[in-house]
Order: structure tokens, then C-alpha cells, then sequence
């Protein structure tokens, strides 16, 4: 096969362009989304919006609308049920982010073996995900969700960064960090969603933490470290698309293993570095 034909195809066949096009709106956005969720060590409670997001799923699929937008609606409730208990006390996060987990994905698996004519393909697409059956609303939604994001991310890094390394900074700053923590965790759990179809409910996590501990390698600037995350981030998304499309393997698994090599080559160069 010509190491063309997927230059040339992407422009022949609409699927593989809404592909290509999510791959890099969905790098830069889990590059910046990713960026503040390592720093405020909460990778754990992404796992568990990611998760209880299924149950969302299901109960779409089994009513028959948009699944995306039932995923939607329970990230968001998850990620405000999870902030507000433990922010309020009632209950450890750790403890509220395994139950959500839990619940989630049981309410998810129920409600898919409930849909007629469900079948196990269904659950794998989205579980693993499945980026050549992007849509052109799809891309157009992510587009517009990343250029909100980059914006606003030039607009407040800093106040970003105050919330994710300390909250009481940020408040002595006059930063309303409950209502902001609220309105983060509302653009993590959209980002979650947005990129489900993408890398997969199991595999995602490592799309939001592999390029931001890469980027933390090369730097120690909150503003460098995004920049670094979503380019290493877009990077791997786009080669992953490439690879799976030669050697026909799954581009979510292609692209976690493309991570995984920039990863290891950029902590091995930075250990040489050190050595010299």
C-alpha cells in the first residue's frame, strides 16, 4: 500500500476526514482538560466520570436517542455530585467517585441489555472506542467545544492554575473557587464525553495523563506543560489514526501505544540530559 493513500483518502472519503479532524480537536482538548486534571491529582476522578458516564449511555440507547447527549447529562451530574460531596463533607471523594464508578456502569450494562436488538458490538464501540464512526456533527461539535477551551484557557490560565495547585490562593485572589470548580468539573466531564467515541470509556484515562506527564518532563511551567500536553497529545492521535489505517488495528490502541513510545523516548532523553 502507498504511503500516500491516506493523504489521499482522507480528501476521498468523508469518514476518514471527520477521523482526522477529531483526532487533533480531541489532542489538543484532552492536552489542556488533561493538564489541570493531573495537577489537581484528580486522574482517579476522571476514571470515574469516565465510567459512570456509561450508565448515561445505556438508558439513551435503551430510549432511543442520542447517546452522547444521555452520557452527557450523567457526566455532568456525576462530576457536580461528586464535587458538591466533597466539597460539603458528606462523603469522602474517593468513596463517592467508586460509587458513582459502580453505579454507572451497572445502570449502563442494564439498560444496553434491555435495548432490542442490542448486541455486543454495541458495547465494545464505546467502551473501546471507535473513531472512524465520527460524524460530522460530532466534529463539529468537538471543534467548537476545543476552540472554547483554548480560549479560555489563554484568557485564565493563571486563575486555572491557582485552582489546581491551591485552593486557598486562589480564594486569597478573590477567585470564586467553588463556583469555579463547578464550571471545571462541568468542562472535564464534557471533554470526557466529547471523547469517548474517540479513544474509548476504557482506554480514554491515558489520552488525559500520558502527554501531560510527557510535557511535565520537558517543563515546570503550568502555561508550557498545556501547550506541550496538547501538542504531544494531537501528535499521538493523528499517528495512532495513521497506523491503525495501514495495519488495520484498532487507532484507539494505536494511539495509547504511540503515547507510550514519546513517553518513554522523552524520559530517556531527559535522564541523559541529566546524566551530562
Amino acid at each position: 500500500m502507498c504511503k500516500m493513500d491516506f493523504f489521499i483518502d482522507i480528501f476521498e472519503y468523508r469518514y476518514l476526514m471527520n477521523a482526522l479532524l477529531a483526532a487533533i480537536f480531541a489532542g489538543i482538548l484532552c492536552g489542556i482538560v488533561g493538564t489541570y486534571v493531573v495537577a489537581r491529582r484528580m486522574v482517579f476522578l476522571c476514571g470515574g466520570i469516565t465510567h459512570a458516564s456509561f450508565g448515561g449511555l445505556g438508558i439513551a440507547l435503551w430510549a432511543g436517542v442520542n447517546p452522547i447527549g444521555g452520557a452527557m447529562v450523567f457526566a455532568i451530574l456525576s462530576a457536580m455530585g461528586i464535587e458538591w460531596a466533597s466539597d460539603r463533607g458528606k462523603i469522602r471523594e474517593d468513596s463517592a467517585i467508586g460509587i458513582m464508578w459502580g453505579v454507572g456502569m451497572a445502570v449502563g450494562a442494564l439498560f444496553m441489555s434491555l435495548t432490542p436488538g442490542y448486541t455486543s458490538g454495541d458495547l465494545a464501540s464505546y467502551m473501546f472506542g471507535s473513531i472512524v464512526t465520527v460524524t460530522s456533527a460530532d466534529v463539529v461539535m468537538l471543534g467548537l467545544f476545543t476552540l472554547l477551551c483554548v480560549v479560555g484557557c489563554a484568557l485564565w490560565w493563571r486563575q486555572v492554575m491557582y485552582l489546581a495547585f491551591d485552593r486557598d490562593f486562589a480564594a486569597s485572589q478573590g477567585i470564586a473557587t467553588r463556583l469555579s470548580s463547578y464550571v471545571l468539573m462541568a468542562i472535564v466531564a464534557i471533554t470526557i464525553v466529547l471523547a469517548i467515541r474517540i479513544m474509548g470509556i476504557v482506554l480514554l484515562l491515558s489520552l488525559f495523563t500520558m502527554p501531560v506527564v510527557a510535557a511535565n518532563t520537558l517543563t515546570k511551567s503550568y502555561a508550557k506543560i498545556t501547550l506541550w500536553a496538547s501538542l504531544i497529545a494531537t501528535f499521538g492521535t493523528v499517528m495512532g489514526l495513521m497506523v491503525s489505517y495501514y495495519w488495520e488495528i484498532p487507532p484507539a490502541a494505536c494511539i495509547i501505544f504511540i503515547l507510550s513510545l514519546v513517553l518513554i523516548v522523552v524520559k530517556l532523553l531527559s535522564l541523559r540530559s541529566k546524566k551530562v
